[in-house]
């Protein structure tokens, strides 16, 4: 199963080999990145302060520190 489903049904062949798609479709694709590129910021930022307003505030260091792990394996593990 492709990763690109909604290219590769666009997708036209030139020569043979050289696989084009229509520019509305590539700004479509870009504008949906770019959306969800900025999702993924926003998310991210309020994941930083809530971290620091919990490591700040929260019960006790040790509980502070273990969610603060969390947080930041989430964060690395992203794609």
């Amino acid at each position: 199963m492709s990763d690109t489903p909604r290219t590769d049904e666009q997708e036209h062949f030139i020569d043979g080999d050289r696989g084009i798609v229509d520019s509305g479709l590539a700004r479509e694709l870009e504008r949906e990145l770019n959306a969800a590129n900025e999702h993924i910021k926003r998310l991210e930022d309020i994941i930083d302060r809530a971290a620091n307003r919990f490591f700040a505030d929260g019960p006790d260091g040790q509980t502070a520190a273990e969610m603060l792990k969390i947080l930041e394996e989430v964060r690395e593990a992203k794609p």
